[in-house]
């Protein structure tokens, strides 16, 4: 099940989160970016101007998926639903990567409208490590899976984050798109090591990283993807790069968005550091 992008130098893995205020200027100017990413939810709309629009944008750039609404963590059993309109999204864009959230969302048939935390026992890593299983063989690709942020733990916890997030994808195979920013975010929150988190991950799984930026309340860092990517994080991507290599990176702006130049300009960052890095050996 390939996963692997079809991006051909290091500053054509430098992508951009895909939002609606700059769909019509990205379809006017072609801005030089290797890539752009959607939320796969916003287009399970066979009909309409969105999905035409996509489709256009489809063939100026390759495309990845990333869902918000699986919940691959719940125990509801998988919407047969979702995924039969997620593969439906597959079949008409034929997206390089396809990814979803390691996370929980439903609970007694309501679908919770948040990217909530999963308690890090063994009960919940075979639990996910089997619905994993089960959306990768209905799909009949690799899917990526990526960490989410956290403001609380849970009393149950058995495992590290970082231990759970390597079991998950050595017990599966799945890929992982490492969200750099939720890492940073969660270190500060929890007060762990950001560098024991990237060490404990097999770097041949990780397929994709994500930068975003955060916002500080009540005493904690909340990841809101309404901020510029911020130094530390701009420093921990450099980590990442120097640990994976290479790889497939999003820029993404999901609230205060600003002019697209801005985010270009962060977007052609990632790109410089991409072409800069040297491959592990």
């Amino acid at each position: 099940m390939p996963s692997s992008a079809p991006l051909r130098s290091p500053r054509a893995l430098a992508g951009l989160g895909l939002r609606t205020p700059h769909i019509h200027e990205i379809l006017a100017t072609r801005p030089p970016v290797g890539w752009l990413e959607v939320h796969s939810e916003n287009y399970f709309a066979p009909g309409g101007s969105g999905i035409g629009l996509l489709e256009r944008l489809r063939s100026h750039y390759p495309v990845s998926l990333h869902g918000v609404g699986l919940g691959l963590g719940s125990a509801d059993p998988l919407d047969d639903t979702h995924l039969d309109r997620l593969e439906a999204l597959i079949d008409r864009i034929d997206p390089f990567l396809v990814s979803e959230h390691l996370c929980w969302a439903r609970v007694a048939g309501r679908h919770l409208n948040d990217l909530l935390p999963l308690p890090y026992t063994h009960e919940a890593l075979d639990l996910v490590c089997a619905r994993i299983d089960a959306v990768q063989t209905r799909l009949r690709r690799r899917l990526l899976v990526e960490n989410v942020s956290s403001y609380c733990r849970f009393h149950a916890d058995a495992l590290n984050e970082w231990d759970f997030v390597a079991a998950v994808a050595r017990r599966t195979g799945c890929a992982l798109l490492v969200d750099v920013n939720n890492i940073y975010v969660s270190s500060r929150n929890h007060g762990f090591d950001p560098l024991a988190y990237l060490d404990a991950l097999p770097a041949d799984a990780v397929a994709e990283l994500h930068l975003a930026g955060h916002e500080a309340a009540h005493g904690c860092l909340i990841d809101t993807h309404s901020r510029p990517v911020c130094d530390a994080v701009w420093a921990l991507y450099a980590d990442a790069l120097e640990r994976f290599g290479p790889r497939p990176t999003l820029l993404e702006r999901d609230q205060d968005i600003p002019p697209l130049a801005e985010l270009l300009a962060e977007v052609y960052r990632a790109a410089d550091c991409l072409e800069a890095c040297h491959v592990p050996a």
